[in-house]
């Protein structure tokens, strides 16, 4: 039996995989084209990645409607920030780094877009005014838009979300199996607020949607 064995080299890694192909290699672009944009525009979700200045991690879930996120040209984009928990992780880890990785998904579609690059946080009316224009209400201004100046940006295989049958609606599970939010929350906070069940709370979240 071989012994345990961490990888400490890319050399090792590199032993372990096949050489990447050559597509895979010049799938990654460094600009958004057409493909990207429209990628971009169908996406109601995405994750933002980032890092702070000591090492901290992030990754920060952001929805909205179709075309909340904009590409007013193919090395920019502009994400509003929707009110959440202002806990701030992800906006301080860009003020400290200025760093960012994105992850787009589209329901239904088991291919995902990814897009690296660099981002600053704006105030500028214009920008905030741009964004807002597909909030819900039509009038939410959002507080700051992340913009993202685009680095790398390449489509990614659908094998992960074929694999966990994401959008299977026989992958869907009975939101009963787990407790609701706030029973979770009081049981790793100590900190004892009125029990509220799903109903409840999806209507309490609804001014902020």
């Amino acid at each position: 039996m071989l012994e345990p064995m961490n990888i400490t080299s890319i050399d090792a890694l590199r032993a372990l995989y096949a050489t990447p192909g050559e597509r895979a290699v010049k799938k990654q672009l460094s600009s958004l084209d057409w493909h990207c944009r429209r990628f971009i525009e169908l996406s109601p979700f995405l994750v933002l990645a980032t890092t702070g200045e000591t090492g901290e991690m992030d990754a920060s879930p952001r929805g909205g409607v179709p075309g909340f996120i904009k590409t007013p040209d193919e090395r920019t984009l502009l994400i509003p920030d929707a009110p959440g928990n202002n806990r701030l992780d992800s906006l301080e880890n860009i003020l400290a780094t200025g760093r960012v990785g994105l992850l787009f998904l589209v329901p239904g579609v088991d291919e995902t877009l990814r897009v690296n690059g660099s981002a600053v946080l704006l105030r500028a009316a214009g920008d905030l005014a741009l964004c807002a224009a597909l909030c819900t209400d039509d009038r939410r201004v959002p507080k700051v838009v992340v913009k993202v100046s685009v680095q790398e940006a390449y489509l990614h295989c659908a094998k992960a979300l074929m694999r966990s049958r994401l959008w299977s609606v026989e992958s869907q599970i009975d939101r009963g199996l787990l407790p609701t939010l706030g029973q979770m929350l009081n049981d790793q906070t100590n900190i004892q607020v009125p029990a509220e069940t799903q109903e409840e709370m999806i209507k309490r979240y609804g001014p902020d949607l």
